[in-house]
C-alpha cells in the first residue's frame, strides 16, 4: 500500500478530510506530487464554527481557515479550488475535470464529503431559502440575520437547526423551529437531551413547532416570506433554513463502479476495492470497529482518523488507534459533547441534573449494554464524564450503574 518516491497522489475534495490528509502526507516525509482539488473557491476551512462562532460573527477568515494558504505552495502541495471533478477513469487512472481536462493520478483519494439534502417542496428554491454546509452557505445566512427584527425558521430540529437557531438569537433575530417528530434530535438523542434542549431553547426565546409537517415555502416576488404547515398555518420568516440531514457526495465513486452505500465503501484502511483508489471523511461508509457493524460518521475527528490512516500507510508508518467515535455541539453556554454510539444500549444511566436551568447546567446520560458496559455518553458541560466515558468505551470496562450515578464518588473512581 505505500507510494514509491514520484508517485502523484490526487485529492478530491479539499474539505477537513482532504485539506488534512494533503498535510500529514509530508508530515510523514512523503515528497511525490500532491494536488488537492476542491469545488469552492477557498482553501481548506473549519466546518464546525459555521453555525457558531462564524454565524455570530466571532470568527474571522483566518481562525476558520486549517492552514494559512501560503503552506500549500511552500509545501509543494497544488492547490486547484473551483474546480468540479467529473468523473474518474479507472482504467486510463486519471480524473476528469470540468472541461475536458483530464489529471493522471498512480492514487486518487476520494474527501468529497457530504451536501445538504433536499427536499421536494414547493417554493425550495426561492430567495431567502438557505442551507448551511459551506462558509457561502453561512455567509448568506448571516446577511438574512443582520438586521434588527428579523425572523428565521429553521425546518429541522437536529443539532445543526439547534444552533442555527440560538446563534441566530444571539445576533437579537426571533427563531422557530418546525420539526415532524414530536421532540428535537428525535433521530440521534433519548427523550432526557431532547427535553433539556427543547427547555433550554425556549428559555432563550426559541419557538417550537413540533409533530408538523411543512407542505410549502411560501413567497412574495420571488422571496421567501415564511412556512406553510401542513395543518395550514403559516409561520412568518424572513429567511428560512432547512436542515434536515445530509447525503454522501459519493457519485463519482459510483459512476466508476465502486461500491456505495450512502457513501463510499472502504474497509479499516480507507481502501476500496480499486486498489489505487482511497476515500475519507464524511463521504465514507467504513468500519465501526467497537461496535461490530459498518456506517458512515460526520465528524472532524473521523476526517482526521481517516486522513491519518491514509497517510500512515502511504509513508509505511504504523497506522494510529482506531478512536471511540466522537462529537460535539455548542449552543449558548452548553457544551454538549458525546462519545460512542448507542448501538446495542439498553439501558441509560442519567448522572446529575438535568433539569433546564439557564444557570450551571451540567449533566451526562450514559448508554449502556444489557452487561453494563459503555456503548455512549452525552455530556452537558461535563468534561470528566465526557473523557471516563470514551475510555470505558475503549477499555469495554463493565461499570455499576449505581456508582455511575452517584455524583459523590468520581468518575475517576468509577472508571478506575
Amino acid at each position: 500500500m505505500s507510494v514509491t518516491e514520484g508517485e502523484g497522489i490526487v485529492i478530491v475534495g479539499a474539505g477537513h478530510a482532504g485539506g488534512s490528509c494533503a498535510a500529514f502526507l509530508r508530515q510523514y516525509g512523503f515528497t511525490g506530487p500532491i494536488t488537492l482539488i476542491g469545488e469552492e473557491p477557498v482553501a481548506p476551512y473549519q466546518r464546525p464554527p459555521l453555525s457558531k462562532a462564524w454565524l455570530k460573527g466571532e470568527a474571522d477568515a483566518a481562525s476558520l481557515a486549517l492552514r494559512p494558504e501560503s503552506f500549500y505552495a511552500e509545501n509543494q502541495i497544488a492547490l486547484r479550488l473551483n474546480a468540479r471533478v467529473e468523473r474518474i477513469d479507472r482504467a486510463g487512472k486519471a480524473i476528469v475535470l470540468g472541461g475536458g481536462q483530464t489529471l493522471p493520478y498512480d492514487r486518487l483519494i476520494l474527501a468529497t464529503g457530504r451536501r445538504a439534502r433536499r427536499i421536494p417542496l414547493p417554493g425550495i428554491d426561492l430567495e431567502g431559502v438557505l442551507e448551511l454546509r459551506t462558509a457561502a452557505d453561512a455567509d448568506r445566512l448571516k446577511a438574512a440575520l443582520s438586521s434588527p427584527g428579523k425572523r428565521l425558521a429553521v425546518i429541522g430540529g437536529g443539532y445543526i437547526g439547534l444552533e442555527a437557531a440560538a446563534s441566530a438569537r444571539a445576533l437579537g433575530a426571533e427563531a422557530v423551529v418546525i420539526e415532524k417528530e414530536t421532540r428535537v434530535l428525535a433521530r440521534v438523542a433519548r427523550e432526557t437531551l431532547s427535553t433539556f434542549f427543547q427547555a433550554y431553547h425556549r428559555a432563550k426565546g426559541v419557538v417550537f413547532e413540533l409533530g408538523a409537517g411543512v407542505a410549502a415555502i411560501e413567497g412574495e416576488r420571488g422571496q421567501a416570506v415564511g412556512v406553510r404547515l401542513s395543518d395550514g398555518r403559516l409561520i412568518d420568516a424572513d429567511a428560512v433554513l432547512v436542515g434536515v440531514g445530509a447525503v454522501a457526495n459519493d457519485e463519482l465513486a459510483k459512476d466508476a463502479g465502486l461500491e456505495t452505500d450512502n457513501g463510499v465503501v472502504v474497509d479499516l484502511l480507507c481502501r476500496t476495492a480499486d486498489p489505487a483508489i482511497y476515500a475519507i471523511g464524511d463521504c465514507t461508509r467504513r468500519p465501526l470497529p467497537h461496535y461490530d457493524r459498518i456506517g458512515h460518521l460526520e465528524s472532524v475527528p473521523n476526517a482526521l482518523e481517516q486522513a491519518k490512516q491514509v497517510a500512515s500507510a502511504f509513508t509505511l508508518r504504523p497506522p494510529p488507534a482506531h478512536e471511540v467515535p466522537w462529537f460535539w455541539s455548542d449552543q449558548y453556554d452548553l457544551k454538549l459533547q458525546i462519545a460512542g454510539l448507542p448501538h446495542d444500549a439498553t439501558e441509560i444511566v442519567v448522572r446529575g441534573d438535568p433539569a433546564p436551568t439557564l444557570g450551571g447546567a451540567r449533566f451526562a446520560v450514559f448508554h449502556l449494554t444489557a452487561d453494563h458496559k459503555v456503548q455512549a455518553v452525552e455530556a452537558i458541560n461535563a468534561p470528566p464524564e465526557f473523557m471516563a466515558g470514551k475510555q470505558l468505551i475503549q477499555s469495554r470496562k463493565p461499570v455499576a450503574p449505581d456508582k455511575l450515578a452517584d455524583l459523590s464518588i468520581s468518575m475517576k473512581e468509577v472508571a478506575a
